[in-house]
Order: C-alpha cells, then sequence, then structure tokens
C-alpha cells in the first residue's frame, strides 16, 4: 500500500468533514475527496484506510466541533436557560456562506445510512445522544440553580430541546426568508425561557 505523503491530519479531517456534509456518505466519490484532500487515492487509503472509517472520524470530529463550539457558547451566559435560548438566535444569525446553517451532520448521516450502513448510522446516534445528554447536563443545572422546579426532568427536556434545534436548522436549509427565520427562532427561544414556568404549572 502506498505512504501516505506528509500531510496535515487535522485540516484533511476538516476538509473530509465539509465535504460529507454537504454531499453525504453514498455521494460522496473517490474524486471528491482526493480533490477536497489534495491526495491520491492509495494516500487517502494509507491515513484512513477506508472510505468509511474516514466518514466515521469526520463525523467524530463534527460532534467534538459542536460540543465545544455549544461549550464555548454557554459559557457566555450565567443563566442556563438564557444560553440555551441564544443558540437558536446563534444560528440564525449565521452568514448565509456559514455551513452550520445546514442541517445537522449527524442527522443528516442517520438519515442517509440507516438502512444501508449500520455501522455508521449506529456512530451518528451515539454522538446524537452524547449532544443530547450535553443538553441534559445544561438542564440540571438550571434546575440546581433555581431556574427550573426540583420535578423537572432535565433528560426530557433535553429531548424536547434537540427536536427544536433539528428543525429549527432543516427550516435555514429550506432557506427560508430571513424574517421568518427570526421569528421562530424567537419562538423557540421563548419557549425555552418558559420551560421552567411551564413546569412549574404542572
Amino acid at each position: 500500500m502506498a505512504r501516505a505523503a506528509n500531510y496535515d491530519r487535522d485540516a484533511a479531517l476538516d476538509a473530509a468533514m465539509a465535504v460529507f456534509w454537504r454531499k453525504g456518505y453514498h455521494a460522496t466519490s473517490l474524486k471528491d475527496l482526493e480533490a477536497t484532500l489534495s491526495m491520491k487515492p492509495g494516500s487517502i487509503y494509507a491515513a484512513f484506510e477506508s472510505k468509511e472509517n474516514l466518514y466515521l472520524l469526520a463525523i467524530e470530529r463534527y460532534f467534538e466541533t459542536s460540543r465545544q463550539g455549544f461549550r464555548a457558547k454557554m459559557m457566555q451566559f450565567e443563566s442556563p436557560l438564557e444560553g440555551l435560548a441564544a443558540q437558536f438566535q446563534n444560528y440564525v444569525s449565521l452568514a448565509d456562506a456559514d455551513p452550520s446553517r445546514r442541517s445537522c451532520m449527524l442527522m443528516k448521516t442517520l438519515v442517509d445510512t440507516k438502512s444501508t450502513d449500520p455501522k455508521i448510522a449506529e456512530a451518528s446516534q451515539r454522538y446524537l445522544d452524547r449532544m443530547c445528554a450535553e443538553f441534559a447536563k445544561t438542564f440540571e443545572v438550571a434546575r440546581d440553580i433555581g431556574e427550573l422546579p426540583s420535578n423537572a426532568d432535565p433528560k426530557r427536556l433535553a429531548r424536547r430541546y434537540q427536536a427544536n434545534l433539528t428543525a429549527l436548522r432543516v427550516e435555514l436549509e429550506r432557506e427560508r426568508s430571513k424574517d421568518d427565520m427570526i421569528a421562530l427562532a424567537e419562538d423557540m427561544a421563548q419557549e425555552t425561557m418558559q420551560i421552567g414556568l411551564s413546569q412549574t404549572s404542572h
């Protein structure tokens, strides 16, 4: 097998993540990867073993990047609920060309591979679960500091929150009008801020 030439592994994974995210696992060809990574097929296989393994590494990188970004945003807020609510406006305020306006790569992967590539689908499901757990931890903090009642269910709230984020990003990819997206983000943010009140009333 050809040895991989000197290359920047992090840059290669970022490039692979970008093309996979845009085109999907099945639609991304070896020629796409050659052009994107500026590597010959032998070097790609020497460095990453297979297209499947490269994809698995790419979605792992996507998850880690997403989780770090979420944590960084949350650190800007003293109130966990305010931080969670702000995530919706953050997506809508992104530049039109920003790739984060696309649908979640993990969700797209799950839909694309569930019936064809179980190993990839299972990995994407696992990362989605871990991201949901990240949201649940934030709701736990909100509960512990009194923003939510003591009987609030962080896991249930996290699933609902993740579903809203997913829906928002689908609508962004559908290229809704700016005004419509701002209004939708505001509605979702307001709903998040009102969770404490609605939970208390139950």
